[in-house]
């Protein structure tokens, strides 16, 4: 095919291009024609230059370059014929925005346009500066679109309220003229002036503290509409499945949730309408969910009644139930992010909320897990546990971490018994034993070794288990540190608790000898075996050249640990072997005592009571908290982990230093502000106990003044070395807008040498629908803090 040579129509331009076999071909037809085009800008053809424009801009529609005709469509603009407008304002639309400096041009054609009184020239207008004004168009041309916001020409109103929305958006200081307007606006009958009345309204509510409270005297106006439309409907062409025009709906119900949020008048105004729409919306068509889900949002958003919020949980509930998989991802998400405030609400839809963890679908079975997890307390943990561990064994494997995790969690927390509990952990690491915590090992071992009546028990279970599966590292690792400890309780016999079990020496020392030559076996792992070898030496009867061989073997080990560790042992055998005994002695129980003991039953109580509210978190801080211990002093695994401090300042470190249990009141320490960003601001506030002159106290009290809530919010602190850090769980993950009611986190920090203090802060949240991680450092922190 070969093009003609002379210029195409536009019609002919496009059958030729798709007539084209090859992109060669297709190419070589745009050349020529772009060349035609330019030909015929250069020669200043006045007549035919909006159809040369027009071909353009299907070229560039194609993806080729276009550029050259953005001087040629402000000549089209400024032409008073209305087709060389309509062409040019297209091209200025489709080629031209604020990285082009030729669209400053345009702001006088606009501006005359938008006086000339023609109709269809200034919908032109108004349609571009809606969607290539800059900001310093709009302030140009605010007062211009103001007067066209009253028109008699509904045509131009609606898409004047349209570019007051885009000037808004681009500069939020023109609120103040727009404001005047939008109450003669909101009688309009108009269904576009309407909807973007309401749209308008709301871009002024978000952005400015004093348009909310103008526009909140508006809320019975706003009430009205929307009974109108539940009602009587607003028109039967506006109507989508059987729903009265649900957009505008949506619209008034957003507007709504912004005006009551955080104000008891207005919310008072909306509840019986929200409880109106909320049971006689029609569910059977997507238009009517969408209508329910934007009246869950506005009732849990504002000061309603608690009836209500109920009702707006059970509508959740039964969006769970649809066949639609978006419908039950957006009621997983919306539950999860109401189960803080509404736990009981929420708790009774917790079967269908199991159900949802067979999803096949990987993102609605994410979101169920999530939920589930924060759904467990203490007087379901046994049964919800038992459904995710159910779900473990089958879950993808990018999920089995966060279960796991969560069930750990869950276990640690509101664990009926210390044998549930070890069989739960036991049970985990024996299904996803790689995708544990980092600190699963060291919880489980602490915790065999405070339930002193249940090491019979402990040993024998993880025997049978290391015997089945030495693959899952932590597991093996918990195994051969309690065969080591409690070796001797394993051969003594049959334990009341478990099935009958013979062991014999030979079989404990083969398993551990084959622990420690498996190619599976880490470093970590096969230092755990040595060690329970060299202790089983003073817990078995039989012989110990065995044990003392292959303790020899590793003495020229690659492996600088291990190697280190068997010449050490060997070196206990030949030299002290005396003292042997007495060395490998099982590790002491954790004592108790003092006035602590009562504190800590009183404070066990409370926490159980409070914990039927507070939801399980879905990620460990403790672990977040190990990864920032390098962000002041090098790696973490050179950091040493601080023991658990007392979570009350008269506790356990007021025993230990023999000072009174109820010390003075402490001296006022001046707060310090940290942290401030898009109306989010952190504050530091300070106590020191009296009577542990080493302990601070630091609460971190999170405040939010802008127009979005803050969501996912997460502090995590890292101290450097010789400090001792502890981070309570924090009041929350959402800091409400407009100064709602503040997150707050507690920091205990041990200073024993009183150094100067400094903190390495990381933030992660969501503002904005943007995702934001901030990390800084406070070396400012008042004196009286550590001296």
């Amino acid at each position: 095919m070969v093009a003609s040579s002379s210029s195409l129509k536009l019609q002919d331009l496009i059958q030729e291009i798709r007539e084209a076999k090859t992109q060669a071909q297709e190419r070589e037809v745009i050349q020529k024609e772009c060349a035609h085009i330019r030909a015929s800008f250069r020669d200043g053809d006045p007549l035919h230059r909006h159809r040369q424009l027009a071909k353009l801009l299907y070229v560039h529609l194609l993806g080729y370059p276009a550029h050259f005709g953005q001087m040629e469509c402000l000549k089209l603009i400024a032409s008073p014929r209305f087709t060389d407008k309509r062409v040019g304002y297209l091209g200025a639309m489709l080629l031209l925005d604020e990285r082009q400096d030729a669209h400053l041009l345009i702001t006088n054609s606009i501006k005359n346009d938008l006086s000339q009184g023609i109709q269809a020239v200034q919908g032109l207008a108004l349609c571009t500066l809606s969607a290539t004004g800059s900001a310093e168009m709009c302030r140009d041309l605010a007062t211009e679109v103001e007067k066209l916001l009253l028109q008699r020409s509904a045509y131009v109103r609606k898409k004047a309220v349209l570019t007051a929305v885009h000037m808004i958006r681009k500069v939020p200081e023109l609120s103040d003229i727009f404001l005047p307007p939008c109450a003669q606006l909101l009688h309009e009958h108009h269904h576009g002036i309407l909807l973007g009345t309401i749209t308008l309204i709301t871009e002024l509510c978000e952005r400015r503290p004093a348009a909310l409270k103008h526009f909140r005297k508006m809320v019975p106006q706003l009430v009205h509409i929307l009974q109108t439309l539940v009602t009587t409907g607003y028109s039967t062409e506006h109507s989508i499945s059987g729903v009265s025009d649900p957009f505008l709906q949506v619209q008034i119900l957003r507007l709504l949730r912004i005006l009551g949020r955080n104000h008891e008048e207005s919310s008072d105004t909306m509840n019986d309408l929200l409880a109106q729409v909320a049971t006689n919306t029609d569910t059977s068509r997507n238009a009517g969910n969408a209508v329910l889900f934007e009246t869950v949002l506005t009732i849990m958003d504002i000061r309603s009644a608690a009836g209500l919020r109920v009702l707006a949980v059970n509508i959740l509930g039964r969006f769970l139930l649809n066949s639609d998989r978006n419908i039950r991802y957006v009621a997983l998400t919306s539950l999860l992010r109401l189960v803080q405030s509404n736990h009981s609400a929420v708790q009774r839809h917790r079967p269908t909320v199991v159900e949802c963890l067979r999803e096949p679908d990987g993102s609605l079975s994410r979101r169920a897990l999530e939920l589930s997890l924060a759904l467990v307390n203490s007087s379901n943990v046994q049964a919800m546990t038992q459904e995710l561990q159910g779900f473990l064994e089958s879950c993808p494997p990018d999920l089995q971490a966060n279960c796991a995790s969560g069930i750990l969690l869950a276990a640690e927390r509101f664990a009926p018994t210390k044998r549930w509990h070890i069989d739960t952990t036991l049970r985990v690491l024996m299904t996803a034993g790689t995708h544990v915590r980092d600190d699963a090992v060291a919880n489980l071992t602490q915790l065999i070794g405070g339930a002193q009546e249940l090491h019979a028990y402990s040993v024998r279970r993880l025997y049978s288990a290391l015997a089945e599966d030495i693959s899952q590292q932590p597991l093996v690792q918990v195994a051969t540190w309690c065969i080591g400890e409690y070796g001797d309780l394993l051969l003594e016999g049959s334990c009341e608790e478990t099935e009958p079990l013979q062991v014999k020496e030979e079989e404990v020392l083969a398993l551990l000898e084959r622990v420690l030559q498996s190619h599976m076996s880490l470093p970590a792992t096969r230092g755990y075996a040595l060690t329970a070898l060299v202790k089983l030496s003073t817990r078995l009867r039989g012989d110990n050249n065995r044990i003392r061989q292959v303790v020899s073997i590793y003495r020229s080990c690659l492996d600088v640990e291990l190697q280190q560790r068997a010449v050490e042992y060997n070196t206990l055998f030949r030299k002290y072997d005396h003292m042997r005994a007495a060395i490998l002695e099982k590790i002491p129980l954790v004592e108790r005592g003092g006035c602590q003991v009562d504190e800590e039953a009183k404070e066990s109580k409370e926490t159980a009571q409070l914990s039927e509210a507070a939801p399980v978190p879905t990620e460990p801080q403790a672990s977040k908290l190990l990864d920032l211990l390098d962000l002041l002093d090098g790696p973490s695994g050179d950091a040493q982990h601080p023991p658990p401090l007392d979570p009350t300042p008269g506790g356990t470190l007021i025993h230990l230093l023999n000072l009174p249990c109820a010390p003075p009141p402490p001296a006022p320490i001046p707060n310090l502000k940290v942290f401030e960003r898009e109306g989010l601001q952190l504050n530091l506030s300070f106590v020191r106990p009296p009577g542990t002159p080493t302990l601070l106290l630091i609460t971190v009290t999170a405040t939010n003044t802008s127009g979005g809530d803050v969501t996912h919010f997460i502090c995590q602190a890292a101290v450097p070395k010789g400090f001792q850090l502890q981070l309570q769980a924090p009041s929350g993950d959402t800091v409400p807008a407009q100064g709602g009611l503040p997150m707050t986190q507690l920091l205990r920090i041990l200073n024993p040498k009183k150094a100067p203090l400094r903190l390495k802060l990381r933030l992660t949240y969501n503002h904005f629908g943007q995702s934001v991680q901030e990390i800084f450092e406070v070396n400012n922190l008042p004196v009286e803090t550590w001296q």
